[in-house]
C-alpha cells in the first residue's frame, strides 16, 4: 500500500503549467513545509520540506486557492523517478503525487486579509461567543440564550 497523509504549510505559491495537446491538463508543483514531531536537537523547530504535485482538478484547485503560507491538508502517493540533467549526472527524485488536499484551518487563523467564517479578527466578541456573520454567508445563525452545548467540538 502506498498512502501519504501530510499537513503542513505551502512554502511558495504553486507553479502551476497546463500539459499539451487537445485537452490541456494542469499540472501544479509546490513544497510543502511539514513540522517534525519530534526533535532531537532540543528547543530548535525543524520541518520536512516536501515536494508535491498535482493533476488536473486538484492542479485547477491549487492554482486557483493555494498560496505561500497556507495550512493544507494532503492525501497521496509517494512517486520516485530519475533523469539525466545537462551534466550528464542522474538525479533522483521522490515526491508525493497529490490525490485529494484541502484546508487545514480558517481563513482568519492564516492571518490573511480574506474574508472568514467569523466578523473580527478573533473571531469572538468581548463576551467570548462566536459572532455569526449576516445572512447569505452559507452560516446559520445561533439564536441568543443557548445554554447547552452544541454537539461538536
Amino acid at each position: 500500500m502506498n498512502k501519504v497523509i501530510l499537513m503542513g504549510r505551502l512554502t511558495r505559491d504553486p507553479e502551476v503549467r497546463y500539459s499539451q495537446g487537445e485537452s490541456p491538463m494542469a499540472i501544479a508543483r509546490y513544497t510543502l513545509a511539514v513540522d517534525r514531531r519530534f526533535n532531537r536537537s532540543g528547543d530548535e523547530a525543524s520541518a520536512d520540506f516536501i515536494s508535491c504535485v498535482a493533476f488536473g482538478k486538484s492542479g485547477e484547485f491549487a492554482e486557483k486557492y493555494l498560496r505561500k503560507g497556507t495550512k493544507i491538508a494532503v492525501c497521496g502517493r509517494i512517486q520516485t523517478g530519475s533523469y539525466t540533467n545537462k551534466d550528464g549526472v542522474k538525479v533522483y527524485t521522490t515526491e508525493v503525487v497529490v490525490e485529494e488536499h484541502e484546508f487545514a484551518e480558517s481563513k482568519n487563523s492564516s492571518g490573511s486579509s480574506m474574508d472568514g467564517g467569523y466578523a473580527g479578527n478573533s473571531g469572538f466578541s468581548g463576551g467570548g461567543r462566536p459572532e455569526p456573520m449576516g445572512a447569505g454567508d452559507g452560516f446559520m445563525n445561533i439564536p441568543d440564550g443557548i445554554d447547552e452545548e452544541l454537539p461538536f467540538n
